[in-house]
């Protein structure tokens, strides 16, 4: 698949959940079964062994059981913020579809796009972009690159190989002092 094809987008964050205290986004998953099928085995014998430790674990995520009669199993996730996920989990066993499950509880509900950026803000600077040249005397833009005067290096402090050799000058001419 193209780049064009796959949708794209800026990193987000669902009302900046984990600034402070952090929201599970998913609301509610509904299993959806057959109870006879022997492609829902693994799905009836989650729901046996492990779907109340994972409501437990999880009070804030309502969890519906819903039979089916001839029905493939599925969960249906649903997250605060509208979007609905539905998970084909015929077939698979109790272990996988935990795997599943950890993995919806976990995700915020927005689509998983291709990101453009691995940053983004909402307020971009006006000032532009830094650059060696931006608080420069605007005569140096006019000037030769080969002027000597764009050359120096220009410190406002001593470096700390010359703050030593000034120290040891002064120590010299301080003994000299002392022995005459």
């Amino acid at each position: 698949m193209s780049g064009r094809a796959i949708p794209s987008d800026f990193v987000k964050s669902v009302l900046q959940n984990g600034a402070g205290r952090y929201v599970c986004q998913l609301q509610r998953l509904t299993f959806k079964f057959c109870k006879s099928s022997g492609g829902s085995r693994g799905t009836r014998d989650y729901i046996e062994k492990h779907l109340i430790d994972f409501s437990r674990e999880n009070p804030g995520t309502a969890v519906y059981i819903q039979p089916r009669r001839h029905h493939t199993a599925r969960v249906v996730a649903e997250f605060l913020n509208g979007n609905t996920v539905v998970k084909n989990i015929n077939c698979l066993n109790p272990d996988d579809i935990m795997k599943w499950l950890e993995h919806l509880r976990t995700r915020s509900g927005i689509e998983i796009v291709r990101l453009r950026k691995s940053q983004h803000t909402d307020s971009p600077s006006i000032q532009g972009v830094w650059t060696p040249w931006t608080n420069k005397d605007s005569s140096m833009n006019i000037s030769d690159y080969t002027d000597k005067k764009l050359l120096e290096m220009k410190r406002d402090e001593l470096t700390a190989t010359e703050k030593l050799l000034e120290l040891a000058k002064n120590l010299r001419e301080k003994d000299m002092k002392k022995t005459t």
